[in-house]
């Protein structure tokens, strides 16, 4: 496989004694598995983990200064590509690797168009996780070539980009099937307000109505 990236041997990470590393997934074995990769490379990398998309925004945001997130993309919270939505939204400067057990070229082309700096299979070896890594932290891109040169499916996530971290998860909530009333007891505002944001999200997002959007979100989603 092909990828995109420029290896700089002198920006080896492990030589930084200072990074911070946190695995977002829900199996444990697997992430054990990957913090002792992570382990043997960067060895003194601080090396943190959560289980789902909450423990790994309440991380984000308590830790602080987190050098790059490796996310998984099925566990609990992050409903596919909505979890990274929400991340690349709340945390923009930290760098995210998705980790998929699906390495489709769907999967990793939306990746890349919802804010991703690189895409892992789960069944990559250690020498490719290792030099994947490397490459985000230089501030490099670790994508299949293969994958990002077929057209895009859709322009949904760049147009989901305009949306403020409100209407983010205003439109994720419409997404999953939820009504007005429903999403305004859960944020706790008025279901005028949720109506407006509503009309604001279809409007950003070039969809005629509600139907449509949900129809056009769940075509994001992993098979």
């Amino acid at each position: 496989m092909n990828i995109i990236a420029q290896f700089n041997g002198n920006a080896m990470a492990s030589a930084d004694a200072t990074l911070k590393f946190l695995i977002a997934d829900d199996h444990p074995l697997y992430r054990a598995a990957l913090a002792t990769t992570l382990g043997v490379e960067f060895a003194q990398a601080d090396i943190l983990e959560s289980e789902d998309l909450g423990s790994s925004i309440t991380t984000l945001a308590e830790r602080g200064n987190v050098d790059l997130l490796l996310l998984d993309l099925n566990m609990p919270g992050a409903d596919g590509f909505n979890g990274l939505a929400s991340i690349r939204k709340q945390f923009p400067a930290v760098p995210v690797v998705v980790i998929s057990g699906s390495d489709q070229s769907k999967v990793v082309r939306q990746a890349a168009q919802f804010g991703a700096s690189g895409f892992l299979s789960k069944t990559a070896k250690p020498a490719e996780i290792c030099q994947c890594i490397d490459s985000v932290l230089a501030g490099d891109e670790w994508f299949s070539e293969e994958a990002l040169a077929e057209e895009p499916e859709s322009n949904l996530p760049e147009l989901m980009e305009q949306l403020t971290p409100q209407q983010l998860r205003i439109f994720q909530m419409v997404a999953s099937g939820m009504l007005n009333k429903q999403i305004a007891y859960e944020l706790e505002i008025t279901e005028p307000t949720v109506k407006s944001h509503v009309t604001s999200i279809l409007r950003k997002t070039g969809l005629r109505h509600r139907k449509e959007l949900i129809k056009e979100a769940q075509s994001l989603a992993i098979d």
